[in-house]
């Protein structure tokens, strides 16, 4: 076929003739004259791969994003080609790169982790819709019945398939919500912690505690804690000596913790007084 010819079939500008680099990068041995040559031709082929990204651009993915992984698959192209087999260049690559930027949809580009059977379900129902919808000439969705008919489905995948589509993209906590004019925004909606539930829980564990110590020692915890009396002034107004009053205070504290942890875990044995 003269050259002619082939121009003629060409549909783009994008795919230079190569055929004789191809050749010479097959007999070339590895090394750096071979990796000069391979970056060549995948520099004279670079076009044709961002062409190929430029069909995915209205998925929600970064251009650049798109053009490297398809860079990505152009690399693995030239370097797996075999010219000897006969087929030409153009018929190899463009699964390739179609293939790798399929892949990174799959893989990489779902905010949620989804099995592959679901993003094919997915896939399937999304083209059903489309399909429907531009048959109708409406922008009313069809129903499940409609799509699992147009696309050979079980009502369940349609519903699995349906699902999976707002789990591509997933929605900030930052996002304003619907018909909100006032900046609220989802996280707004969301409870959040509330740290002085663990000290009614800790307060209402100990109480029962308390209640079963002699007298002295809670009115002394009394002093200590709640009046926040030092040791020395506790030993003053009780005529005992500071030091007693430490150790009352130590044995205190050591007896609520043993019998809390006692009634929380009943299989625990309760250190000795």
């Amino acid at each position: 076929m003269s050259a002619t010819c082939a121009g003629a079939r060409r549909r783009h500008d994008d795919t230079p003739d190569t055929a004789a680099d191809f050749a010479r990068l097959a007999a070339t041995p590895e090394g750096p004259e071979r990796e000069a040559l391979a970056e060549k031709l995948v520099e004279a082929w670079l076009p044709m791969a961002h062409r190929l990204a430029r069909r995915y651009r209205n998925r929600g993915e970064n251009l650049e994003d798109l053009e490297q992984v398809a860079a990505l698959g152009l690399v693995k192209a030239v370097d797996r080609y075999d010219p000897q087999r006969g087929g030409a260049f153009q018929p190899y690559a463009i699964p390739t790169i179609v293939g790798e930027l399929k892949r990174y949809f799959r893989d990489c580009a779902w905010d949620l982790h989804v099995p592959r059977r679901v993003q094919e379900l997915r896939n399937r129902v999304r083209a059903a819709v489309q399909d429907l919808a531009a048959a109708e000439g409406t922008d009313r969705s069809p129903t499940v019945s409609q799509v699992a008919q147009a696309a050979d489905m079980s009502e369940e995948d349609v519903l699995t398939g349906m699902e999976a589509i707002d789990s591509f993209r997933s929605l900030s906590l930052d996002a304003e919500l619907a018909g909100a004019d006032d900046g609220y925004s989802l996280a707004d909606t969301l409870g959040r912690p509330e740290t002085r539930y663990d000290t009614v829980i800790a307060r209402e564990s100990v109480k029962p505690c308390l209640n079963r110590l002699p007298e002295r020692e809670q009115h002394i915890l009394y002093l200590r804690f709640f009046r926040d009396m030092t040791q020395a002034s506790i030993a003053e107004e009780l005529g005992i000596s500071q030091m007693h009053v430490s150790r009352l205070i130590s044995r205190s504290c050591a007896r609520i913790r043993n019998q809390v942890e006692t009634e929380t875990h009943p299989d625990r044995i309760p250190a000795p007084a």
